[in-house]
């Protein structure tokens, strides 16, 4: 029988989505739905924040592509409707919410838009390559995450 590379690299993929499946659901707490829904999505947004950030800093090399494809991601994010992650009751069990969050909604629903509106900006300002631009749209972007953990 012939060697087909083809079958073995799906067999390679299959067996390594296999593995890893329960990574993929790390985050989920079928107890907590909710708390876990807005960790995870916390989480996704870190992913794709954190190299952005690191690449400014020269942490990581500086790589234009990568840089629009975390930005797109990150604006992708932001448009998810993470309020239902904070519906009422969730401000129990495992979380690191601040209880201001459920206090006084429309301050959070102000802040998450703030936040919103940075990240989209962001993603524009990533695709027209200027590294001075993407720096101040980065620090806003931060400045706005940073809000309401303030």
């Amino acid at each position: 029988m012939p060697y087909r590379p083809t079958r073995a690299i799906s067999i390679l993929v299959l067996a390594a989505g296999i593995m890893l499946s329960p990574l993929a659901v790390s985050h989920f707490d079928d107890k907590e739905i909710m708390q876990s829904y807005r960790q995870s999505w916390f989480a996704l947004l870190a992913s794709n924040f954190g190299p952005m950030v690191a690449m400014l800093k020269g942490e990581i090399p500086w790589d234009d592509k990568r840089m629009v494809e975390y930005a797109d991601q990150l604006a992708a994010l932001t448009a998810m409707n993470v309020q239902r992650g904070f519906s009422p009751g969730t401000d129990k069990g495992t979380t690191r919410a601040k209880p201001e969050i459920w206090e006084n909604r429309e301050d959070f629903n102000e802040k998450l838009a703030a936040m919103r509106e940075a990240a989209a900006s962001l993603q524009g300002v990533v695709a027209g390559g200027d590294r001075a631009e993407i720096a101040k749209g980065i620090a806003d972007t931060g400045k706005s995450c940073k809000a309401c953990h303030d």
